[in-house]
């Protein structure tokens, strides 16, 4: 659970003010200054911390809220026992008892405030196509937005991979054909492409930095991912002045596994070095065995603004990046709305033909 800061002159919980560095007071205004760390933010050894990570100082013990329809796990404001899920909108209770969870190292904070999050949920669903016009006048008041810190693992490694192949060259073979033209049979030469394919093996290296790993499934992939790019170059080291007023998630994506994931993403820039190093006009890649070397990782938290609305008891999720204000949503559709548009669609065809045949 994040610290609580009361405000000095009221007595009231401080909460994080979105780009300004510095904790306000939501009643009486005062605002607290965030002293700026001078530690740099370290990555920490991926085998070693594996290896000693129940004795390791990384790892607190966490008491966490979980959602009774998602299964998303996230911080509640103390002595709070029951809340609403910010990912789906379920009753979520409070766990009994309490899990071990790696610290976050590092974070960005928010910088999007809720009333422009508001405002761009507003905006967003208006500008919708073919939405029911009863969602749109459900969300002109709608207050329902979260500010949540996303878990995230990011990973650098050096690689060495052994690739066997297959490059292409590509040449031409002068054909003779017959076609017909003007009722005559006629001999003609084209340039036909052929390609000529030769064994290869070799070894690629690549480095990487700061490959990025989604440690929640309470998200849609497909929206969470759009969010991106984030400006990771912006990290600060983790406080918990920075949490007060918004939610963290509990990643549910361990370390071995979101590394796993790291290597699919490090797999695709891999298959291109390789590609490179092959040559020709085309490539064929039969095997890739690639080496992780000097693999490090951080724990880092990034913040999203998310509202789960709920529309015909359906649920649909949005989401902000509260760094630099990207809207991505799942959105309803007014089936009465497309099909009156087709209808008028082939009336407006209709029309058109006709004066056509008339002309």
């Amino acid at each position: 659970m994040a610290q609580q800061f009361p405000c000095q002159q009221c007595g009231a919980d401080l909460e994080f003010s979105p780009g300004a560095q510095a904790q306000k007071c939501p009643y009486c205004g005062h605002e607290n200054a965030i002293p700026q760390s001078e530690e740099d933010i370290r990555e920490l050894d991926f085998d070693k911390f594996l290896a000693e990570m129940e004795e390791s100082e990384e790892v607190t013990e966490q008491v966490v809220a979980r959602c009774e329809g998602c299964g998303a796990e996230s911080s509640m404001d103390p002595n709070i026992t029951s809340d609403d899920c910010p990912f789906c909108g379920s009753p979520m209770v409070a766990k009994g008892g309490s899990n071990k969870q790696i610290k976050p190292k590092s974070l960005l904070p928010f910088a999007v405030t809720r009333d422009e999050a508001t405002k761009s949920f507003v905006d967003w669903i208006q500008s919708l196509w073919f939405a029911p016009n009863k969602l749109k006048e459900y969300t002109k008041n709608h207050q329902g937005l979260n500010g949540m810190y996303v878990p995230y693992w990011t990973y650098d490694s050096d690689t060495t991979s052994y690739y066997t192949g297959q490059r292409g060259e590509h040449y031409y073979v002068t054909e003779t054909y017959t076609t017909q033209e003007n009722g005559q049979t006629v001999t003609k030469t084209r340039q036909v492409r052929k390609t000529r394919w030769y064994p290869c093996r070799g070894v690629v290296w690549n480095t990487f930095d700061d490959v990025l790993v989604l440690a929640s499934d309470s998200l849609p992939t497909k929206y969470i991912e759009a969010l991106e790019p984030w400006d990771l170059e912006n990290l600060v080291p983790y406080g918990d002045e920075y949490l007060a007023g918004f939610r963290t998630e509990s990643y549910q994506l361990g370390l071995g596994p979101g590394f796993h994931k790291a290597q699919d993403i490090m797999d695709d820039d891999i298959r291109r070095s390789v590609r490179y190093d092959i040559g020709g006009d085309e490539q064929r890649i039969s095997s890739v065995k690639s080496q992780y070397d000097n693999v490090t990782f951080k724990h880092i938290l990034l913040p999203v603004w998310i509202s789960a609305y709920r529309y015909q008891e359906q649920v649909y999720r949005f989401l902000i990046n509260a760094r630099t204000g990207e809207v991505q949503g799942e959105r309803p559709y007014s089936w009465i709305k497309i099909t009156l548009a087709v209808i008028a669609g082939l009336a407006v065809v209709g029309v058109i033909a006709a004066l056509v045949a008339n002309k």
